[in-house]
């Protein structure tokens, strides 16, 4: 495995006897509290990523206290990065689990740098830091700490309600720095939950976290994401589930499609030929051409969720600005050149490094939509 320059040779008796020697490598350890997960104690060279220059993502930094995601989302965007760690994209993504032990420690020392310009920080943008690992590491909140202390504006993007915990610093950290906040979450169907994302906590607890949010006086954007054509995309759904977005408090919301990237593509196309076979034709044509749905299709979806978000009060901003529904349904997922970024997920706008979010093609008018094959894919 790639663990280059992070070796400690430290003993525990927590440590897994008979692991092969894996180069770099702190230890290795299970534990009962998390039946079906190993984790990698690693020792971290930096803890800040910088996002290319090129990049039209709203921030110039990221932060990935782990790698995998004992969440287990069948249709997780960043599955492919395990094989980097010679690991393959699927159970071992869901279950062996990369930890950036020193991470607090580095973040220090990166943030009392002279050169550090205090720009926006990203974390959730690859794997989810409120994972079930966090529960045991607590790297959160001296993350957040080291931020606030700094003076270092960031967002937060989560499917884990273990954020609730650290609340009250967040709270704090809002009364010097901006904070954004976002919660994930599209699929309201239990039996379907149970399937796709296994590992993650049911939707109703995350419309708590975003009431929790929100009652703190913190901002949250709420990422319906991702939006299953056929599966979860029928109106009585979307309007289910915008309702209770809104209920919960939320300052913004952005629909968004299922995406399918390699390594995410072949896991999700398994599961569906296995539970629903009458599907694949369509997802094959549907995502023959790359990883985004296309481009009739999100039209469709607009025209669809626009009443939905009248009906809700979710096609406003705060302070009234009225919104078009092409505005709120994005391409890709978080952390892609084409998402959408909802109210409230994002530091305020004009901070140092906060990057203005990318334009995107407007929606075509309705009835213009372009004849081609795809349309034959769309519902009525």
């Amino acid at each position: 495995m790639r663990w280059d320059a992070q070796r400690l040779d430290l003993e525990d008796p927590a440590t897994l006897p008979g692991m092969p020697s894996i180069r770099g490598l702190l230890r290795t350890v299970q534990v009962p509290e998390f039946p079906g997960l190993t984790f990698h104690e690693v020792r971290s060279k930096s803890a800040l990523n910088h996002v290319p220059g090129e990049s039209a993502m709203p921030f110039p930094w990221t932060i990935n206290p782990y790698r995998g995601c004992s969440h287990s989302c069948v249709y997780c965007f960043a599955r492919r990065t395990h094989e980097w760690l010679e690991l393959d994209s699927g159970h071992d993504f869901d279950s062996q689990i990369v930890v950036k032990t020193n991470l607090v420690d580095v973040l220090c020392k990166e943030l009392h740098r002279p050169s550090w310009q205090r720009e926006h920080v990203a974390l959730g943008t690859n794997t989810d830091p409120y994972q079930r690992a966090e529960g045991r590491y607590r790297l959160m909140p001296g993350v957040i700490r080291a931020l606030t202390e700094s003076g270092t504006p960031f967002s937060i993007l989560t499917k884990g309600t273990l954020l609730r915990r650290d609340i009250p610093l967040l709270a704090e950290a809002a009364r010097s720095i901006s904070v954004g906040l976002g919660v994930s979450m599209a699929i309201w169907d239990d039996e379907l939950h149970a399937a796709l994302e296994p590992g993650v906590p049911t939707p109703r607890a995350r419309l708590d976290l975003v009431r929790a949010i929100t009652e703190a006086g913190l901002p949250c954007g709420v990422f319906m994401a991702p939006v299953l054509p056929g599966l979860t995309d029928g109106t009585a759904e979307l309007d289910a589930a915008l309702g209770a977005i809104a209920a919960a408090g939320a300052t913004g919301v952005t629909v968004i499609p299922l995406h399918l990237r390699p390594g995410a593509r072949e896991w999700f196309m398994a599961w569906l030929a296995r539970a629903h076979p009458e599907f694949v034709p369509r997802y094959e044509q549907l995502y023959s051409r790359r990883a985004y749905v296309p481009a009739e299709y999100r039209t469709w979806l607009s025209r669809r969720v626009a009443p939905l978000l009248a009906k809700h009060g979710l096609d406003r901003q705060p302070g009234g600005t009225a919104r078009g529904a092409g505005d709120r349904i994005a391409a890709g997922v978080p952390g892609d050149e084409e998402v959408g970024f909802p109210a409230g997920s994002l530091p305020a706008h004009g901070l140092p490094g906060v990057r203005p979010a990318a334009r995107r093609a407007p929606a075509p008018a309705p009835g213009a939509a372009r004849t081609t094959g795809q349309l034959s894919l769309l519902p009525p």
